[in-house]
C-alpha cells in the first residue's frame, strides 16, 4: 500500500540561516529568509514543513539549532561545519530595522550546500520548495526544480537582471522586495520578470501592501494594521502565511489576505520570530 502519509504535500525550506545581531541591544535573534519562512509557515498553520540548512560550530549556530528544534521543526537535514554561523548586523530605528554589514553568510558561503540523497527524497515527497538569494543554492535549483512540483524564490532588493533571469525560469513564483518602486513602475517591473520567465511574481512593499501577479491577474493586497513593534522578518512573514494557505488549497484572494494577517503578527515581536540571546 502506497505510503500516502509521508508523500502528502508540504514545504521544504533550504538554505539560508543567520543571528541578526541589534548592535545598539547587545542581544541576536534567529533570522535568515529560509529559516524564517521554515518557522513561519509552520505558525501559520503549514503542518508538514521541513529545512534543510547549514550552521557553524559557534556559540550562534547552537542557538539557531535550539530554536529550530523549540519550534518543532526537526533537524534531520540540518549540517553542522566548523566555522563561523551568518551574522547580520542591524539596528532599530522607529520600528524599522536597519542592516549595518554582515559576515555573507559565514561557513556557510564557503561550503556551500549540496543535496545529497536524503535531501532529494524529502523534495519529491514534499513537493513544494522555497530558497532565497542569499542561499548560495544556484547550481542546486535545477535539480531541485525537477523534481519539485512548486518553487519559490525570493530575490529580496535584487535588481542584477542577468542573475534574475537565470533563477526566475527555475520559479513557480518569485518574490522581491520593492518598497522604493512606484506604482507604475511595479507593474512595469512585473511584467518585465514574466518576460524573464517567472510564473507568478509578488513584490511587497511594506506599509503599502504588496502587488501579486499570476500573468492574467494584478492584486493589489493591502497590510492589516499591527502593533509595531519590529518590522524584523515582516516580509518573510508574508511569504510564509502565502505558502502555507497554499499548500493548504487556499483560493489566490485568500491566501494574500493570510500572508497580510501573517505579516502584520510578526511586526509585534521582537526579531524574525523572537528567542533573543544577550552577547
Amino acid at each position: 500500500m502506497p505510503d500516502t502519509v509521508s508523500r502528502r504535500p508540504g514545504l521544504v525550506c533550504i538554505g539560508d540561516n543567520v543571528v541578526d545581531l541589534y548592535l545598539d541591544q547587545n542581544v541576536y535573534y534567529p533570522g535568515g529568509n529560509a529559516l524564517n519562512v521554515a518557522v513561519l509557515a509552520r505558525r501559520f498553520g503549514l503542518g508538514d514543513v521541513a529545512y534543510i540548512g547549514l550552521v557553524g560550530d559557534d556559540e550562534e549556530g547552537a542557538h539557531v539549532h535550539s530554536s529550530l528544534l523549540a519550534e518543532g521543526l526537526s533537524d534531520a537535514h540540518l549540517r553542522r561545519a566548523v566555522g563561523e554561523t551568518g551574522k547580520a548586523k542591524v539596528n532599530i530605528v522607529d520600528g524599522d530595522r536597519v542592516f549595518m554589514g554582515s559576515n555573507q553568510g559565514g561557513v556557510r558561503k564557503r561550503l556551500m550546500l549540496r543535496m545529497d540523497v536524503d535531501d532529494i527524497d524529502l523534495i519529491s515527497r514534499r513537493r513544494h520548495v522555497h530558497s532565497s538569494c542569499f542561499s548560495y543554492l544556484e547550481p542546486e535549483l535545477p535539480r531541485i526544480r525537477a523534481i519539485s512540483k512548486e518553487l519559490s524564490f525570493d530575490f529580496s532588493t535584487g535588481r542584477d537582471r542577468e542573475y534574475i533571469a537565470s533563477i526566475c525560469p527555475l520559479t513557480t513564483l518569485a518574490f522581491f522586495s520593492g518598497s522604493d518602486l512606484s506604482e507604475p513602475e511595479t507593474e512595469v517591473f512585473i511584467r518585465d520578470m514574466h518576460t524573464l520567465g517567472a510564473a507568478s511574481v509578488c513584490v511587497t512593499q511594506g506599509e503599502r501592501g504588496a502587488v501579486f501577479s499570476d500573468g492574467e491577474r494584478l492584486i493589489r493586497q493591502g497590510i492589516v494594521p499591527a502593533k509595531l513593534v519590529d518590522t524584523m522578518g515582516a516580509g518573510d512573514a508574508f511569504i510564509a502565511g502565502f505558502l502555507a494557505a497554499r499548500i493548504n488549497d487556499a483560493g489566490l484572494d485568500a491566501a494574500l489576505a493570510h500572508a497580510a494577517a501573517s505579516a502584520a503578527k510578526a511586526c509585534e515581536w521582537a526579531g524574525a520570530f523572537g528567542y533573543p540571546h544577550t552577547v
